[in-house]
């Protein structure tokens, strides 16, 4: 699965270019199957979940290929080929999002029940709520999600026990197509909902009220494509950065990004005495101060974002003082913390709070990525351990970075791939 070896000890300085939003890229990836005419997406990552997600739609009946490193030509299918593969679809959890646009555009559909990282329970709970109340009738059948819609999905209020970004995701784009006014309560506000709302829009579709607690939508009878349409930047890849930069006492600018998406952390690394100046699409992350230590909970966007928290430990690992985690979002997130306590890092997890008690040093040594977020939780770990830290299962790092071993040896790092 291929290793990442680094020797710790460089700070980070100089420019990088924030690559797109990887979630953002693969619900408009699925959103795309609700168009009747060819669809362009710019700024998409190219990495191995973006890859996975195109080779399920191809499967489906679409055309998607690459118009050069960063965009993507798609033309959607006219008629659906049922069945997203399984070999695929366990790669990937966003696959599950491919549920609301096969139902809305073709009345059927079938997806095996989606895998991704290991970071928790992630139910389907919500989804089938939502698109049930639309009209859809879903069942679970040898390992697939099944659905039909007897009729044209209908528009109806929906309420969500829990902001879940998928949930809202999937339902949005399931009632573009439906008769009649949707509401969906309680709807996540990520950067990324409002991204595809946007993108629904340019399409066609009448959405009101994404990064809000409610979201409107008004169906259409068709979505019609022939656009062309910019991904946002990857608000986590630029916080890995901001952490990394911040953990090295480097001095970092960050390049095609949106600082209002990243305002949580921001306000993080400025509580810990990290210089971070906003501009307009930049940031610059100045680190040249002892850090001090802080305490963090997860929560639903604008809160602290769960995809940070594992970085942010192991920054907080060389960190004199106590500091506490506090993880509301995913239970299995905690993980990395055996990995980090190999390097020498001081963690007690009890449930879904991890106390940290900086120590001087990390050492490197050999230690495996338990997913994404564990692996680039690694690589800050690595960059500032003494000696040579090796990071097995590369690969969950490569679902959601695009060239990050090239941006960060351009930031000065001493970093390589075996």
């Amino acid at each position: 699965m291929g290793k990442i070896i680094i020797t710790g000890g460089s700070s980070l300085r100089g420019r990088v270019k924030i690559s797109g939003a990887k979630n953002a890229s693969l619900a408009l990836l699925c959103a795309t199957i609700l168009a009747r005419n060819e669809v362009v997406l710019e700024n998409v990552p190219d990495i191995s979940d973006v890859r996975v997600m195109i080779q399920i739609i191809n499967n489906l009946g679409a055309q998607i290929a690459w118009e050069n490193p960063e965009t993507l030509r798609i033309m959607p299918p006219r008629k659906i080929n049922m069945g997203a593969p399984f070999h695929l679809v366990k790669k990937l959890r966003a696959s599950n999002l491919l549920l609301g646009p096969m139902l809305a555009r073709f009345g059927q559909a079938k997806v095996a029940l989606p895998g991704g990282c290991n970071i928790g329970i992630r139910p389907m709970d919500l989804h089938f709520k939502g698109l049930s109340g639309l009209g859809a009738e879903l069942s679970l059948e040898h390992g697939c999600v099944c659905g039909s819609v007897p009729e044209r999905l209908k528009g109806a209020r929906i309420y969500l026990d829990f902001p879940s970004v998928g949930a809202t995701e999937n339902i949005m784009m399931a009632a573009c197509l439906a008769k009649g006014q949707t509401l969906i309560e309680n709807a996540a506000k990520e950067p990324e909902i409002v991204d595809l709302a946007n993108f629904l829009n340019t399409m066609g579709a009448k959405v009101r009220g994404a990064g809000t607690d409610v979201i409107k939508v008004e169906g259409v009878a068709s979505l019609k494509g022939g656009v062309r349409y910019p991904v946002i930047p990857d608000r986590i890849e630029a916080g890995t950065f901001m952490v990394a930069a911040a953990a090295t006492k480097g001095d970092v600018i960050l390049e095609n990004m949106i600082p209002a998406h990243v305002q949580p952390l921001s306000a993080k690394l400025r509580e810990a005495d990290v210089d971070v100046i906003e501009g307009e699409d930049s940031l610059r992350v100045i680190s040249s101060r002892p850090l001090k230590p802080i305490d963090i909970k997860t929560m639903p966007y604008p809160g602290f974002p769960t995809d940070m928290q594992s970085q942010l430990a192991a920054m907080l690992s060389v960190v004199p003082g106590t500091s506490m985690l506090v993880e509301n979002i995913f239970e299995n997130r905690f993980m990395v913390a055996d990995e980090l306590k190999r390097m020498g890092a001081r963690i007690k997890v009890e449930g879904r709070i991890a106390v940290i008690e900086g120590v001087s040093c990390l050492e490197g040594t050999q230690v495996k990525a338990t997913d994404l977020r564990a692996g680039a939780a690694l690589i800050v770990a690595g960059l500032i351990a003494t000696g040579e830290t090796e990071i097995c299962n590369a690969s969950f790092i490569d679902r959601g970075y695009h060239n990050l071993e090239e941006k960060l040896r351009n930031l000065g790092a001493s970093i390589r791939r075996h």
